[in-house]
């Protein structure tokens, strides 16, 4: 169990044990990475083994819950129509978990500067990490909504190994291959990516975070540069 949290209000929060919607959220996030497949892939094998094992331990110690301000973003608008699609899907318990626990979502950018156009079309929330609302240094999970014809920049994580699992709505990663609900994406710290989406449908996806304690706690979201992008053709 963490020794440390955010004490904004210097008022020590509820426990998850206490909370039942982040509990039953978090248990079906811990089923997801344990039961799905890795495709004959050690990598992500092992970084399944990674997220379900860090995740069980975090749920175990029961750890603090400090509730952070809802917010919205304009793309939340979308999210509902998100939350019917997933409920067609495999991932239809997470996707219900998550729209139970949806009016307490904090949503938000993670950029410095958002592209206008951006701004009407993507959002991120955390749901486990070193902000909370459920707390802990060793794991970042959240969720990631997109609207209909959307294009989300390249960029990459130094020092971060991230997954996304889709919910609802299909998408393409780097334009190689159409990536249905269940579907994982493994990308390796540093590795550019850009994420596309369809042109009917929004698209919810379920990520998770691994790395050093200092970079979970300040990630440093930027978007590459347009030189790069334009060098490597994408």
């Amino acid at each position: 169990m963490d020794s440390t949290a955010p004490a904004s209000d210097g008022i020590e929060g509820v426990r998850l044990n206490d909370s039942p919607g982040w509990h039953y959220l978090l248990h079906e996030f811990e089923a997801l990475y344990r039961h799905g497949s890795a495709g004959g892939s050690k990598a992500i094998r092992s970084h399944r083994r990674k997220v379900r094992e860090t995740l069980s331990s975090v749920v175990d110690g029961n750890p603090l819950v400090h509730p952070r301000p809802p917010e919205t973003k304009p793309v939340t608008a979308h999210l509902h129509r998100a939350f019917d699609l997933g409920a067609r899907t495999p991932m239809f318990g997470l996707s219900r978990a998550l729209e139970r626990i949806s009016p307490l979502l904090t949503w938000e950018y993670g950029y410095a500067k958002v592209p206008p156009h951006l701004a009407r079309k993507y959002a991120y929330c955390e749901v486990l990490g070193p902000r909370g609302p459920v707390v802990t240094e060793r794991i970042t999970l959240g969720f990631v909504l997109f609207a209909p014809r959307t294009t989300y920049p390249q960029h990459s994580h130094h020092d971060i190994e991230e997954s996304y699992i889709s919910i609802a709505g299909a998408w393409s990663e780097n334009q190689l291959a159409v990536y249905a609900p269940g579907s994982l994406i493994l990308n390796r710290p540093g590795e550019e990516h850009r994420i596309t989406t369809g042109d009917d449908d929004p698209c919810l996806l379920a990520y998770a975070w691994v790395g050093p304690t200092d970079r979970l706690t300040d990630p440093g979201m930027k978007f590459s540069k347009a030189r790069k992008r334009a060098e490597q053709g994408i």
